[in-house]
């Protein structure tokens, strides 16, 4: 269906006598209900249309409509669909509409027998707030309306409603063309035509010539509570306006755990919903001498405080509200006596920053939390006369920031959450690593040396060759078990603080050629590939100050990863430049299997395995890299690795203390 005039306004326009009332949405169930209950006691088979704006309101009398199908065949009922209803010719006629057509605000029944019609046809009356919406759904809606007994009237209203229906559902034309022959005769409706345009005949809105005499009540009763509930209404509309606000303000707040969000949302949903000429909020504490306005709300014309320094300690204002733990209000700040009434330094900051903010009426809420102060919102009315606040607007400001408090403790939680995540994802990583590389790393050689054992004890007959190669296996399996257990127990002191350091004046020469005397000894009997120095030479490279047996292990262990991971063919340098006046820089290239650029950092993981735990071809732990960040980070300095990727080569940077004399 297409957006058109409302039923209302096409019956005014053939009967512009008529004298629309408002009414509540309860009223009119009222008199729905009385109308059908008509239908219900009664013998006749009349003609029923009902429009429903939504099918919600729909259901709630589907179960009466059924009884009333049992009645007469020709009832049809209209409503926008929202989950089920659709189209439909079983008990009665159901006619779906889109949410967009006008009948969507209307809310319709009409009822025309032998002996008796009536008619209601109303229109909601759409109430817009600040934001430009509607107000919420309630029995306090108010609608404008036609309630009626004319025969006339409700068989104009019938004839619109039925033109709509045959629109929207041709299929039951043949149907309806027998409601018209039957409850709409064309001479009755071309009279009615005639009669508007050639008299002055007036239709009163209630006419009946044999009123029911229960139902005559209700219609005194339910105008006369009409009006004492539009009185009462009044009185409502700013409480329910300030609860629907809390309500929008909170459910807005709630949807997100940033903190810088959450505050801009509040001030700015606040400062639109009570209009107010400027709203700011600020973090703080009690004991901050001074705050940034971060988040500000401006309405007209009224310039920007946003981004300026807030002094706390001198505002006695401030003061006044920590101790009160609630809001406090000004009503007209040019002869408030906190402000007016001293010489004081700091009341004199006070009445600059009141004259500069152009601030008339004044209130400062505290955001609090179990009475620890998280913030401070602040509205300010800039003119130009004074406004009064009231109880209910201090309460309703209390009951905003706290609201606030809550989700700031909410996204502080959060993220606080997030980190223990964080953590405990990393612990389970670690967990998961350690358990892989025990299995691999501990058990292999426990096994090997079992077995080896094994065979010595059990072959005493076994030749000396052959005795002593298992010796060799198990001496060299339990080395490898010893230096495992020692890099556990290295990167353990190291990450719980519990290392000291013996910082002594080193030559670099020195430690490198010991380590390099380490390296050959380790791979003794295996080719390894070519290691070159740079600049190792230089006599202009100054002493260096570190621990000498960690700055030993770095090097060791980053010649041993170059050793591991480069072929014989292969080649590692080793340069030593001064890269900045306090440090040296300390290089290890290689023309191994390179890394990925996007796991250059990840590689100084713990347990980090590039393969996979499971999957490696090389043997190790996974903490050498690890231990080296922890022993260069311990001394100050820095290390980090480079590679164009597989295939590339890598090379390991860190760099050395100088020893300046």
């Amino acid at each position: 269906m297409s957006r058109s005039k409302s039923v209302l306004t096409k019956l005014l326009q053939i009967f512009p006598q008529l004298q629309p009332q408002m009414y509540f949405k309860a009223s009119l169930t009222a008199l729905s209900h009385a109308m059908e209950d008509q239908v219900l006691a009664g013998t006749e088979k009349p003609l029923v249309i009902a429009s429903f704006q939504r099918e919600r309101f729909y259901r709630q009398e589907a179960q009466r409509y059924r009884r009333i199908a049992n009645k007469t065949d020709q009832v049809y009922v209209l409503a926008a669909p929202e989950t089920e209803f659709k189209n439909s010719s079983q008990d009665y006629e159901t006619i779906a509409f889109e949410s967009t057509n006008t009948l969507s605000q209307e809310w319709h029944l009409i009822v025309i027998g032998t002996n008796y019609v009536s008619c209601l046809i109303c229109q909601e009356k759409v109430i817009l707030n600040n934001q430009g919406i509607t107000s919420v759904i309630d029995n306090n809606r108010r609608f404008e309306g036609i309630w009626t007994f004319n025969r006339e009237v409700a068989q104009q209203a019938a004839d619109i409603l039925l033109k709509i229906i045959v629109n929207h559902c041709p299929e039951l034309r043949s149907k309806i063309q027998q409601a018209r022959q039957k409850y709409l005769p064309p001479d009755i409706l071309n009279q009615i035509v005639v009669r508007q345009k050639t008299t002055n005949n007036i239709i009163h809105n209630i006419e009946n010539k044999n009123p029911d005499p229960f139902v005559q009540r209700l219609v005194t009763y339910l105008q006369a509570g009409h009006y004492k509930l539009i009185k009462a209404n009044r009185s409502l509309a700013a409480k329910e306006h300030k609860e629907r606000l809390i309500n929008s303000i909170t459910t807005a707040i709630r949807l997100s755990l940033n903190p810088d969000e959450i505050l801009q949302i509040a001030v700015q949903k606040l400062g639109q919903g009570l209009g107010i000429c400027r709203c700011l909020v600020y973090r703080c504490k009690e004991t901050d001498f001074k705050a940034t306005v971060e988040h500000e709300f401006l309405n007209q014309d009224i310039p920007s405080i946003k981004e300026q320094t807030w002094f706390l300690h001198d505002n006695p204002l401030f003061q006044e509200v920590i101790k009160l733990q609630e809001a406090l209000t000004i009503d007209n700040a040019a002869n408030d006596p906190r402000i007016t009434n001293s010489c004081k330094e700091k009341e004199k900051s006070l009445q600059t920053l009141v004259r500069n903010c152009s601030i008339l009426s004044w209130m400062l809420a505290p955001i609090l939390y179990q009475g620890q102060l998280l913030g401070m919102l602040e509205l300010h009315h800039c003119g130009p006369k004074p406004i009064s606040w009231k109880e209910e607007d201090v309460t309703f400001i209390n009951a905003i920031t706290t609201q606030i408090g809550v989700a700031l403790i909410q996204a502080e939680a959060y993220a606080h959450l997030q980190d223990l995540n964080e953590q405990l994802e990393a612990l389970d990583y670690t967990r998961s690593n350690l358990v892989a590389i025990t299995g691999h790393e501990l058990r292999t050689p426990l096994s090997t040396i079992q077995v080896c054992l094994e065979s010595l004890t059990l072959e005493p007959d076994m030749s000396p060759d052959l005795r002593q190669v298992m010796l060799n296996i198990a001496l060299q399996d339990a080395e490898r078990m010893r230096k495992l257990i020692q890099d556990f127990l290295i990167l353990s002191r190291f990450e719980s603080g519990r290392f000291e350091w013996n910082t002594e004046v080193l030559n670099l020469h020195e430690c490198l050629e010991l380590s390099l005397s380490n390296i050959k000894a380790r791979y003794r009997g295996k080719q390894i590939p070519l290691i070159e120095v740079t600049n190792f030479l230089n006599s202009e490279l100054p002493l260096v100050k570190a621990d000498r047996e960690w700055l030993g292990e770095v090097l060791a262990k980053l010649l041993d990863n170059a050793c591991k991971f480069t072929s014989k063919e292969g080649r590692i340098t080793i340069i030593v430049i001064r890269n900045s006046l306090h440090y040296l820089k300390v290089t290890i290239a290689d023309t191994g299997r390179g890394i990925e650029p996007k796991r250059l950092e990840t590689v100084f993981e713990r347990f980090y395995q590039e393969e996979g735990a499971l999957r490696r071809s090389i043997g190790g732990t996974g903490l050498g890299l690890a231990i080296c960040r922890q022993i260069v980070q311990g001394w100050g300095g820095k290390i980090w690795a480079e590679s164009k990727g597989k295939e590339y080569g890598s090379q390991f940077h860190f760099t050395v203390p100088i020893h300046l004399s």
